[in-house]
């Protein structure tokens, strides 16, 4: 399979699996990109990394393509070649989806606290601070945080299984992230940027993600600049004593090869930390078989210490609970 092949076939995938039933406007994009061999070799000029259909139609948003149109999308691709793969470039899909926490925090609900919380690609936060949200979950579930209703309410759909009982906020008393390229939560072109990520049809999501900006831009969220390699260890090392570190990672393990995901799960085996992930089916592997997939509703598995709880979708605002074991003790 030559190189056009391959990413017709990577954004079929993402056509029939992600956007479909989500996203008309990207799914018809997509599908265009499938069938234009003239957009597929402009394309087969992007690293392997920065084709990704996410980050490619992002930037041409950004650029000020229509989304959903099919001649947009090509005068945005053959018509201003340079300033598309300027932007490519320049740019990553840091989507900092705060819904998520919605399928993290029965997960969360697993571990004793008091907890220090380290994030894997924290991007700007928005994942590290799920103690500073409320949920509303179609069971009839509601959460708050302690100190009160936050005005960032996240609502998730229970699509099977059942969420445990007093499901509360975690008891976080120390937070850090790591990433490469560390986001601003109260800087302009982050907030622009992260609001560009998000589906065009996706108002609820805009509209949460402007919130969750604002509570984090208050707290001066730590998110040091570095890798696995030698930032993972630092943060590690400053956990306070007597409190129990918890790692996480919500659809960040993918961009990594094969190989580097088993040197990450090795280091936080190693670590003895809890370790909850969140990512798509097959990207790390886990203790227990799961039921085959049917939809994009169910694309990503949250797991606590590899164990799979839930399936869900990407962006959080679905849930079928697999398994929640009893809370340690």
């Amino acid at each position: 399979m030559d190189v056009g092949d391959r990413i017709a076939e990577l954004y079929g995938q993402f056509a029939d699996q992600q956007a479909h039933g989500s996203s008309p406007s990207l799914e018809s994009w997509a599908r265009s990109v499938v069938v234009d061999h003239a957009v597929l070799s402009r394309l087969a000029e992007l690293p392997e990394a920065k084709r990704q259909p996410n980050l490619v139609f992002a930037c041409l948003r950004w650029n000020g393509a229509r989304p959903g149109d099919p001649d947009s999308l090509r005068d945005g691709i053959l018509g201003d070649w340079e300033r598309l793969r300027t932007t490519i470039m320049a740019r990553s899909t840091q989507t900092n989806e705060p819904a998520r926490c919605a399928v993290l925090l029965p997960l969360l609900h697993q571990i004793p606290g008091p907890i220090a919380l380290i994030e894997i690609g924290a991007a700007a936060g928005l994942c590290l601070i799920p103690d500073h949200y409320s949920y509303r979950y179609s069971d009839g579930t509601v959460v708050h945080p302690p100190a009160g209703p936050s005005p960032v309410v996240i609502g998730c759909e229970i699509t099977a299984g059942d969420l445990p009982l007093q499901l509360s906020t975690p008891d976080v008393v120390w937070r850090a992230g790591l990433d490469l390229n560390p986001l601003d939560a109260s800087d302009s072109d982050t907030a622009a940027w992260l609001t560009a990520l998000i589906w065009p049809e996706h108002d609820d999501r805009r509209d949460r993600l402007s919130a969750a900006l604002d509570v984090a831009a208050k707290m001066s969220i730590r998110i040091d600049r570095g890798d696995l390699r030698d930032g993972l260890g630092a943060l590690l090392a400053d956990v306070p004593a007597g409190v129990t570190p918890v790692i996480q990672h919500s659809a960040t393990l993918a961009y990594l090869s094969p190989e580097e995901r088993s040197q990450v799960a090795a280091m936080i085996a190693q670590s003895k930390a809890r370790w909850i992930s969140f990512e798509g089916r097959g990207v790390i592997s886990v203790t227990a078989q799961l039921p085959e997939s049917s939809c994009p509703a169910d694309l990503f598995v949250a797991a606590l210490d590899r164990r799979p709880i839930a399936t869900s979708s990407g962006h959080g605002d679905t849930m079928a609970v697999l398994d929640l074991p009893s809370p340690s003790t």
